[in-house]
């Protein structure tokens, strides 16, 4: 298991931890390639990602004091080069300025997409619809200002109060697709998404999106918002300013977390394992819990987090 190689500073108002682990159970015969990453800055500029699969830090120039970045990546296992698709966005992420809008928060990430793109599909090589994808979700928290959400793909963020664990994030599944033209209602999205394990996925950074043919990649990466999410999802839009609840838990997490049978029964059980604990603690509890009784049908699949909470 991976943590951070040293404590970073995220100033007196957020406390933050982290922790990344490339199978699912200790001792388990099966030894999988972490193709997870996660990146963190600090509110000095100091900065932590996995370069193959072990914990970089780094120090980044004319860090504007007190501006934070968090974010959690999940390559795509079934595509080639899925490790190295989350750590390029990951390098990717520490080259890119601190943004303090939606809208150049949204413009960078969406550069970088394209940027990627061409990296692994140059010009002059036949187009590949099988190039590498990775999922992001990054909260970024400008100082002063509401943290700002950018998310793709199916990792998650979660709110996890004493009363529930609330996903804040909308999966970018087949699932949500058929709900975008009206052919699943709510209970049956939030089953498919929620209440079992589909291991397929509509959109993800670099691969790009196929929402609107599943048969064909488009380059582009489409923004689920209150313009095309149907009413029962209208809140969750991928772009959005979030407003923290002091008496939550936050956490960015890879779907290795709920890739099992029933993930909705063990997604309940997080309020009261973690709600109440620190970010470091709540990591401890976390991981010791699903390692020492793993939810029943579990996938093996790397696990990574990010957990922060107001101090």
């Amino acid at each position: 298991m991976t943590t951070l190689p040293a404590p970073l500073n995220f100033g007196p108002l957020l406390d933050v931890a982290a922790r990344s682990n490339p199978c699912a159970i200790a001792g388990a015969a099966l030894r999988l390639e972490n193709q997870d990453n996660y990146v963190l800055i600090d509110a000095s500029g100091q900065a932590v990602m996995l370069h193959q699969q072990v914990p970089r830090r780094l120090q980044l120039p004319h860090w504007p004091a007190g501006h934070l970045r968090l974010a959690v990546m999940d390559g795509m296992g079934g595509h080639g080069h899925g490790r190295e698709a989350a750590e390029a966005t990951a390098a990717g992420l520490l080259r890119m300025p601190p943004c303090a809008t939606l809208a150049q928060l949204s413009q960078q990430l969406d550069a970088l997409h394209a940027d990627l793109q061409a990296q692994f599909n140059p010009p002059g090589l036949p187009r590949s619809e099988r190039r590498p994808g990775t999922t992001l979700t990054l909260v970024e928290l400008p100082p002063g200002q509401a943290p700002l959400l950018y998310h793709v793909g199916d990792s998650r963020l979660y709110e996890i109060t004493p009363q529930q664990a609330a996903p804040l994030t909308v999966d970018h599944v087949p699932a949500t697709m058929f709900a975008l033209h009206g052919l699943l209602n709510e209970s049956e999205w939030w089953q498919q998404v929620h209440g079992e394990h589909r291991a397929q996925i509509s959109q993800a950074f670099i691969l790009g999106n196929a929402f609107d043919n599943p048969l064909h990649l488009e380059d582009q990466l489409r923004a689920l918002d209150r313009g095309c999410l149907p009413p029962f999802l209208r809140h969750l839009g991928d772009r959005r300013a979030l407003e923290l609840r002091r008496d939550a838990l936050y956490l960015l997490a890879s779907d290795g977390f709920w890739a099992c049978r029933h993930p909705q029964l063990w997604t309940a059980r997080w309020p009261e394992l973690l709600s109440h604990a620190s970010a470091e603690g709540a990591l401890d509890a976390l991981f010791g819990e699903f390692n020492a009784h793993p939810p029943p049908g579990l996938h093996i699949d790397n696990l990574t987090a990010v957990a922060f909470r107001l101090a």
